[in-house]
């Protein structure tokens, strides 16, 4: 197997940026000129949320009220295979995706490039593993199963995106792996021994360069040299692992392009904030349509797009007036997918835990609604797959959409 060891150079913001990009409207500020949080910038995210204990003294009335409910996961049939990954890096001609379940990916560039998405193998997305959201769909795989790992990138701190546990084993496994997260997790992954690391401010691109190193057994059809850009794009969430920690950190979106391909990873990120609506309505029809909409993903369009895939979160998204501002339900997933210019998109942030009231297996069943209702086609645009399969995406030449 070839090694390859990494240059990464953090690029200053480039012309193509927003124009209030330089602004940094996103930094909440001290007294003395320094960020200390971050925020959402836009109305789309509505008034700041309350501390995370109110935030989980509303989950918890709205499970009194019976407005919402804890899904049923004892029948769940949500389908899983073993990964086939390539044996080597030139094996095929073709963007490859392989899900691993939440939203988690393994992405295989023609270029030879390898990158993994938010990678969480444990049981339980929580501070414990004895507490917490515990797995209803194992991991496909072993983090032991994969083969080398050029790039880590991880959206924000979240639990059910970032694993203490999963970011160690693989900086053991794959030495020379580099972590890309957003501003303020540097320190973290220093305190947790890992130093490929490089952190970025939304709209930064950096450049990744791989460089075969000749005097380790090699695949002889390795290239010697492989690059990428990496960009850590906007998104509308929020971070944090503690009641301590609220939005210490920055949440991202992600754009990867190597070769002639490119892929955006949604992360976890809502889209707009919904009201209270009553029962059966629409939050799309009439009343609510001219609800904000978060504009950065029309700017990631215009300014890094088009993307040959997009990773779009789909899932955990019920009761919409307490989680539309965070989390995207399928309805919102198409209208990200359309503003972005993804040719092709596959729906993650959905069927491994159980982190709100919508039916575990409601995501794939809405998201073909969501399409049609778009005049996209059902399938063969923006999917779902099992646990553990590849996709495979060729060159398109035009926009789906």
């Amino acid at each position: 197997m070839a090694v390859y060891s990494s240059v990464v150079s953090k690029l200053e913001l480039a012309a193509d940026v927003p124009e209030d990009a330089h602004l940094g409207a996103h930094h909440v500020k001290g007294n003395d000129g320094k960020t200390i949080k971050f925020q959402n910038p836009h109305p789309s995210a509505g008034d700041p949320p309350g501390s995370i204990i109110m935030t989980s003294a509303r989950i918890l009335w709205s499970m009194v009220t019976g407005e919402a409910s804890r899904p049923d996961t004892s029948d769940v049939k949500i389908p899983a295979v073993k990964p086939e990954f390539l044996k080597t890096r030139t094996s095929s001609t073709v963007l490859r995706a392989t899900w691993l379940g939440h939203a988690c990916y393994f992405v295989e560039f023609p270029s030879g490039l390898r990158v993994l998405f938010d990678p969480v193998f444990e049981d339980r997305c929580a501070p414990v593993q004895w507490f917490g959201p515990k797995r209803y769909s194992p991991p496909p795989c072993a983090l032991s199963d994969l083969p080398a790992v050029d790039a880590v990138i991880i959206s924000h701190s979240h639990y059910d995106h970032l694993s203490h546990t999963s970011v160690q084993e693989l900086a053991r496994r794959h030495p020379k792996a580099h972590f890309f997260v957003g501003l303020g997790l540097e320190k973290w992954f220093h305190d947790s021994g890992i130093t490929n690391v490089t952190e970025m401010d939304w709209w930064q691109d950096a450049d990744l360069v791989l460089q075969r190193e000749k005097h380790q057994d090699e695949e002889k059809t390795a290239p010697d040299t492989i690059s990428a850009r990496i960009s850590c794009l906007p998104c509308q969430h929020s971070s944090g692992r503690s009641h301590r920690d609220q939005n210490h950190t920055l949440w991202a979106s992600w754009a990867v392009k190597s070769g002639e391909k490119s892929v955006w990873f949604g992360g976890d990120t809502g889209y707009r904030r919904v009201p209270r609506v009553p029962l059966g309505v629409d939050d799309y029809g009439p009343e609510y349509d001219s609800l904000p909409r978060c504009p950065q993903f029309t700017q990631i369009g215009r300014l890094r797009g088009p993307f040959d895939l997009g990773l779009i979160p789909i899932g955990a998204y019920k009761p919409r007036w307490l989680f539309s501002w965070m989390h995207a339900n399928p309805y919102d997933a198409v209208e990200i997918f359309k503003d972005t210019r993804c040719h092709r998109a596959m729906g993650i942030h959905w069927g491994t835990w159980v982190l709100t009231s919508e039916d575990v297996e409601e995501p794939p069943r809405l998201l073909k609604q969501a399409l049609k209702t778009s005049g996209i086609p059902e399938t063969g645009v923006f999917d779902v797959c099992a646990i553990g399969e590849t996709r495979e995406f060729p060159t398109v030449t035009q926009t789906s959409v």
